[in-house]
């Protein structure tokens, strides 16, 4: 899975050369990539065309020793090894392209390993947590209505920030409860949501939204009628955690962990966990299935009648 985490002032213009710009052409038309994403291939491309012209060189000529060299440097300047092995993904991706359309005849990235990559666990909110921050924002203000039903929506539907920010009201069924969602890549998934958020959302959408007066189709909107970006949700949410009590930094991307964390606890199979964050490989949603063993070992630590004899 492919790590989009970079920030909009690292991006860079596309690459001026033909076999980079022929590569994102045929990411974005062939394999149908969002723009985040090619954005940051763009971005990673780039960095190594800067490298290889430092030396005199080309993604013509550019060997294995080259782009151990490149990655040797971006770590050099403090880069981690998830953003490293984004990077080695991205190069991988470029050679194997140029391999398959004969630009080259060999592919000098195939036999680079990634580099390891830490085994951290994701960020969880505790029922209580989550009870407290869906409870600060004031539903009889417009804005307040607006933010109860976005964070009641994250949490009950597990979506990326990317994609709550790009729904529409035409995605949403409130005879169903369910949401058309267009996640990475433009897969569609549909995610159905729980009866108190669909009730919240169908009457935001009949009462508050027409408020705004829109100017954008999509459900979450600013003052001037537009629609809300991924900056402004993440600003928006920690003032509601800090209004909460909540000490520690969150982020969109904590209700989406706690969703599929909470389901879990509550007996959810992996298989439709993973169907409903829209994982590609089952593989990305193992990691919660540690979280639930570190909370049961500290059950059982803490009130096995043996425990600490």
């Amino acid at each position: 899975m492919r790590d989009d985490t970079v920030s909009a002032g690292e991006r860079q213009a596309p690459p001026q050369h033909s076999w980079v710009d022929r590569y994102l052409e045929f990411l974005l038309i062939e394999r149908g990539l969002s723009e985040n994403s090619l954005s940051g291939y763009a971005a990673d491309l780039a960095a190594l065309l800067e490298f290889l012209k430092e030396k005199g060189r080309g993604p013509e000529s550019a060997d294995s020793r080259d782009i151990f060299l490149h990655l040797t440097r971006l770590r050099g300047r403090g880069l981690a090894s998830r953003s490293l092995a984004r990077h080695l993904s991205s190069l991988r991706g470029f050679f194997a392209f140029c391999l398959d359309r004969g630009l080259r005849p060999d592919d000098p990235a195939e036999l680079l390993e990634n580099p390891k990559l830490p085994k951290g666990l994701p960020d969880v909110l505790s029922r209580a947590d989550v009870d407290s921050l869906l409870s600060v924002p004031e539903p009889s203000t417009p804005l307040g209505a607006r933010d109860r039903v976005m964070l009641e929506l994250l949490y009950a539907s597990g979506l990326r920030v990317s994609e709550l920010v790009e729904l529409s009201a035409a995605d949403f069924d409130p005879q169903t409860g369910i949401l058309r969602v267009f996640g990475k890549g433009s897969k569609e998934r549909v995610v159905p949501v729980h009866e108190r958020a669909q009730a919240l959302l169908a009457d935001y959408l009949e009462r508050t939204r027409p408020q705004f007066r829109p100017a954008d189709p999509q459900i979450f909107l600013n003052r001037s009628g537009r629609k809300l970006t991924r900056q402004g949700i993440w600003k928006l949410i920690k003032k509601y955690a800090l209004a909460a009590g909540i000490r520690r930094e969150i982020s969109p991307h904590t209700f989406r962990h706690s969703f599929a964390t909470h389901l879990l606890e509550g007996g959810a199979d992996l298989r439709i966990v993973q169907a409903l964050l829209g994982h590609a490989d089952i593989a990305a949603t193992e990691i919660y299935t540690h979280v639930q063993a570190d909370r049961l070992l500290s059950i059982h630590r803490k009130f096995h009648p043996r425990s600490g004899v």
